[in-house]
């Protein structure tokens, strides 16, 4: 591993205390890169901040004293980080001991990839492992609909996903990020987009990367578990906060990043998911028909953020219409490290994808 690889690993905790000590003890157990270890929590009352003072030797621990949100805290967090790479991690994802080693290696084959992420299996509440283990993700994909789905997840694990692969991007539960990406896809000093708050925040990371040529590359040496709480098929279950920024959010990554072109070749399924999700608020999700107010209240700064976007736009419009399928769409990956240049050194050996 390159002396200079350095990893800065980013947690944020709310109301984390069932999981974090597991998650932190995963992390700090290692082996292989130099890391260091931040976390910020947004401001739980369950006991969570109890656990992190343990850790104050070894993590650098920051306290909120307000929900600022996923995305916003993540972005704190990121600010604080010295690490070439960061990965950001959730309070529910357990490591297995060689995982951000394998993420490393993975990175290192081409310096295009801006992304890397790994093998996740399913674990519950409880963590217990199936007997058949299953996985919760392997990247995640865009349908014509734009849905953003998690490749493989519930299935079995039986041998699928087994090679390295680029793919869309990645959840960001454990998802390694190259510090360079970072710095040349934020907006306003922002990596996630704060606006949405919790949830879609990394697919729109994801979106936003492609458009701006770099890609992400899954690796099946990286491999650990997570806890899920938002599945397709369980919307009725979680909390009406929850599921009303899931409806904002889906707009908004929409309004950033869709190209004309895009629009223009899925329009139709687009506008049924459209009316599907409307329809819904409209007849039992009345509490997610907020998410139109906060649409129209960010408006001007939604429209500001999109003329950045296409600006440095560095792929063409199939590269990015090839991405969006009802299956999920893989291209190989190279199996030795190739020599290239980032997208922000180098717009034109992007262009083409």
């Amino acid at each position: 591993m390159a002396s200079h690889d350095f990893v800065s690993v980013t947690i944020v905790t709310y109301n984390s205390g069932r999981y974090i000590k597991r998650c932190l003890e995963s992390v700090l157990a290692q082996k292989g890169p130099q890391f260091e270890v931040i976390v910020v929590d947004n401001n739980s009352t369950d006991g969570t901040r109890d656990i992190l003072e343990q850790y104050e030797d070894r993590c650098t621990i920051i306290l909120n004293d307000r929900n600022a949100g996923f995305a916003a805290a993540q972005n704190q967090a990121i600010r604080l980080a010295r690490g070439n790479w960061v990965l950001t991690l959730n309070p529910d994802v357990l490591l297995m001991p060689y995982f951000i080693q394998a993420l490393l290696e993975a990175g290192r084959l081409d310096n295009r990839i801006g992304t890397v992420c790994g093998k996740l299996l399913v674990m519950s509440p409880d963590f217990n492992i199936d007997a058949k283990p299953r996985v919760d993700s392997t990247g995640i994909y865009f349908t014509p609909y734009l849905r953003h789905l998690d490749r493989g997840s519930r299935q079995i694990d039986n041998g699928h996903y087994l090679k390295r692969e680029y793919v869309f991007g990645a959840t960001a539960a454990a998802a390694l990020y190259r510090r360079e990406m970072i710095e040349d896809i934020s907006i306003d000093g922002e990596f996630f987009d704060s606006d949405f708050f919790v949830y879609r925040e990394d697919a729109d990371v994801a979106w936003r990367a492609q458009l701006m040529g770099w890609r992400c590359l899954y690796t099946p040496y990286a491999r650990g578990y997570h806890v899920r709480a938002v599945l397709p098929g369980n919307r009725r279950a979680l909390p009406k906060e929850i599921n009303m920024h899931s409806v904002k959010n889906r707009f908004l990554m929409r309004i950033k990043n869709i190209t004309g072109d895009l629009y223009r070749r899925y329009w139709l399924p687009i506008t049924f998911r459209d009316l599907v999700v409307v329809g819904c608020c409209l007849l039992y999700e009345h509490y997610s028909l907020k998410a139109f107010w906060h649409i129209l209240r960010s408006w001007p700064r939604l429209l500001a953020k999109r003329r950045w976007i296409m600006a440095r736009k560095r792929v063409s419009d199939d590269y990015m219409a090839a991405w969006f399928h009802y299956h999920p769409v893989s291209r190989p990956a190279p199996k030795k490290a190739v020599p290239s240049l980032s997208p922000a050194r180098s717009q034109a050996q992007t262009a083409g994808g």
